[in-house]
């Protein structure tokens, strides 16, 4: 099988690792990809925001099967277009990316689906806003309706900061705040079926302890020993089959990965955003632990052929991602620094995300730059092998946060 896989960050470098494992693989393209997936990977430097380059690129090299990563292109029809020229492809169509595309869209498929979800209000001026924050109290969730890179949800105590994040976009939801920790389970789906992944948990706020601003993700870990035995399955009920059944009904089929990002309150599993591609950092931890063959896997669910296909096989390991971020991440990064030190240990990965290089040195191009998994029999040995990795890592003015699943781990040891 001949696989091109579209993206450049650190959910598609685990990707492609993932893919390389399956004995099915028999080439393996990234576009555009970047250092660290160019030396597992043959890359190409097209500019994946041009669907027709995409195709040509695909047509070029009898590709088997697309794998879309980011959302970006989701949005803007890539899939589409890619079907239409003849490609089973992982990921959604424009119509079903919505999902991810719009948070009132998100709360519509919700309500109809019957999937349990925060109450909210949809508005598009100052005055429903005001109307919206006052109604729901402190704390205050506000988010923009359209993609926005991870930056354009707002949770404060502070009614003005609410206020002042919210007048940013033309039309926001404003919803209650949920308790409880937060989940992300994904979901494979063929557009009928759907297939659990197990869960796992990422860290946004920048710093140690929760503080700080919120982020693309800083860091995630895999298995969740203290969730309930059950949650697989009930998230399944609850949210990702009546979800997948909404959007066949509404004739836009959801092909690719369907990821729940769920509040388990005092008051039960509440979904708090869909999105409509893998997620990042979980991806880095949830890739290293499957056991299933990644590129058999996707091409089913691509072909619309899951409905006898086996549960997934996961390793008994433990897995623990750490993000390091350049200075100023997330507010003003600063890149162009170079980065050494990138070395591994076993068990252990470095998946680049936010790197360029000349050739002989790799330096920082984005916010999160790098991320790195350990993996052990348990999630002491697992962080373990992360933080000594990121701890022999050099790059100017950079931070990563020293917690990444702490509390978890102590937990699990005291049991």
């Amino acid at each position: 099988m001949k696989v091109l896989l579209i993206g450049s960050g650190g959910r598609e470098h685990a990707l492609a690792t993932g893919l390389l494992r399956d004995p099915e693989l028999e080439e393996l393209h990234v576009a555009p990809g970047n250092p660290g997936i160019a030396a597992i990977a043959t890359c190409h430097q097209i500019n994946t925001d041009e669907n027709d380059a995409v195709i040509a690129l695909a047509q070029q090299l009898g590709i088997d099967l697309v794998v879309i990563g980011p959302e970006k292109p989701l949005v803007q029809g890539l899939a589409d277009d890619l079907r239409k020229a003849g490609f089973p492809v992982f990921g959604p169509s424009q119509a079903a990316a919505a999902i991810e595309g719009s948070k009132d869209f998100a709360k519509k498929v919700m309500s109809d689906a019957g999937v349990p979800t925060a109450k909210s209000f949809t508005c598009t001026n100052r005055e429903e806003i005001e109307r919206a924050l006052d109604a729901f109290g402190a704390p205050y969730v506000v988010k923009h309706d359209g993609l926005a890179a991870g930056k354009g949800v707002v949770v404060t105590d502070d009614r003005n900061a609410a206020l002042e994040h919210a007048l940013v976009s033309p039309r926001v939801v404003i919803e209650e705040f949920l308790d409880g920790p937060e989940v992300s389970l994904f979901g494979i789906s063929d557009g009928k079926n759907i297939l659990a992944m197990q869960p796992a948990q990422d860290f946004k706020r920048a710093f140690d302890g929760d503080l700080g601003p919120n982020t693309g993700g800083m860091g995630a870990y895999s298995p969740l020993p203290w969730a309930q035995d059950d949650i697989v399955e009930e998230t399944l009920d609850l949210v990702l089959k009546p979800t997948i059944a909404e959007m066949a009904a509404r004739g836009t089929p959801f092909v690719g990965l369907l990821y729940a990002g769920l509040a388990l309150t005092t008051k039960g599993t509440r979904v708090i955003e869909f999105n409509a591609r893998f997620g990042d950092p979980e991806t880095q931890v949830l890739i290293p632990r499957l056991k299933t063959p990644l590129a058999q896997l996707l091409f089913k669910a691509a072909t619309r052929d899951l409905k006898d296909h086996a549960p997934l096989l996961w390793s008994e390991e433990s897995a623990v991602t750490v993000v390091l971020a350049s200075e100023g991440y997330p507010a003003s990064p600063k890149v162009g620094e170079p980065i050494m030190g990138l070395k591994t240990i076993d068990g252990s990965e470095i998946f680049h995300a936010g790197t360029t290089s000349d050739g002989t040195i790799v330096k920082s191009s984005g916010g999160r730059v790098l991320t790195v998994t350990g993996m052990g029999a348990d999630l002491t040995e697992a962080r373990d092998k992360a933080y000594r990795v990121i701890s022999g890592i050099t790059l100017h003015g950079s931070h990563y946060r020293s917690d990444i699943a702490l509390n978890a781990a102590i937990a699990e040891k005291g049991n």
